[in-house]
């Protein structure tokens, strides 16, 4: 991925974030364990036409990882944060997975901020676990490649490849100072938190939620809770996909963001 990095100073944490393009702010939020690399397939279309920001959450990547509780409003505090720092006052934000959650809690928290919502197979409707996230949560405290190996094949489903630089990145993250430790006080805190439902029902800013047909990790019918919560929603399913549309099938899922981005549409449709 080539694009620009760059450090910045947050709430007193460093914060890493990659940057591309020009035009309107669009920033990407990655999920539990993840980092701005795992947009790489997606930010060289959307950075065609748009100013594109995916940062390091704090906690993961090659931000800092203060010994902290990683609770949902924790991590709020830092992507409006670095928004400010960044100079952003209005902007679409997309999320995935733990990163969707953390969308939609900001959005709930300051929609004042934020244009536009995009969630693909977001956390925060699942509160029990499954042999996908066991598997993932095995994989993030004992690192092993085949560990790793096998729960991205997981999230994948229909156990589809998975590329060798997605597992050498995980390993090397998960083995940086304080990761571990980041990644369980977030599922911790996450699990925790009380149910987004009512939360959801505040946010009135467009809204698209996005999710696989095949996704193991969070399955589809986790969909229901955000699709029948938020007022202005339109909801996509990318048949074939698991948890990662936008590793998997990074054209059609940034199409239908960009049809999104271009329209006010509240309708439910699949991408095959």
């Amino acid at each position: 991925m080539v694009v620009r990095e760059h450090y910045i100073t947050v709430h007193g944490n460093k914060m890493r974030y990659v940057e591309d393009g020009s035009g309107p702010d669009i920033v990407l939020i990655h999920g539990l364990g993840s980092q701005a690399e795992r947009w790489a397939n997606v930010i060289p279309i959307l950075s065609e036409n748009h100013h594109v920001i995916a940062p390091d959450l704090i906690g993961f990547g090659f931000s800092d990882k203060p010994q902290v509780d990683y609770t949902p409003q924790y991590f709020v505090q830092f992507i409006f944060g670095l928004l400010q720092e960044l100079g952003i006052k209005k902007t679409v934000m997309i999320g995935s997975s733990l990163g969707g959650q953390i969308v939609a809690e900001a959005a709930a928290c300051d929609g004042t901020m934020i244009k536009k919502i995009v969630l693909i197979s977001p956390t925060g409707t699942m509160r029990i676990t499954n042999p996908t996230l066991d598997a993932y949560v095995m994989a993030a405290l004992y690192p092993q490649r085949d560990l790793i190996r096998n729960a991205y094949q997981m999230m994948a489903g229909d156990k589809k490849n998975v590329d060798e630089s997605t597992i050498a990145r995980f390993h090397e993250a998960m083995s940086r100072p304080n990761a571990k430790m980041a990644f369980l006080s977030t599922v911790i805190g996450f699990k925790h938190w009380p149910a987004i439902s009512t939360r959801l029902q505040t946010i009135s800013i467009p809204s698209l939620v996005v999710w696989g047909s095949k996704d193991t990790m969070i399955p589809i019918e986790f969909a229901d809770e955000y699709v029948n919560n938020l007022k202005n929603c339109k909801f996509i399913v990318m048949e074939g996909c698991g948890h990662r549309p936008h590793v998997e099938e990074p054209s059609k899922l940034v199409d239908v963001m960009l049809e999104f981005l271009g329209k006010k549409i509240a309708t439910t449709q699949s991408v095959t």
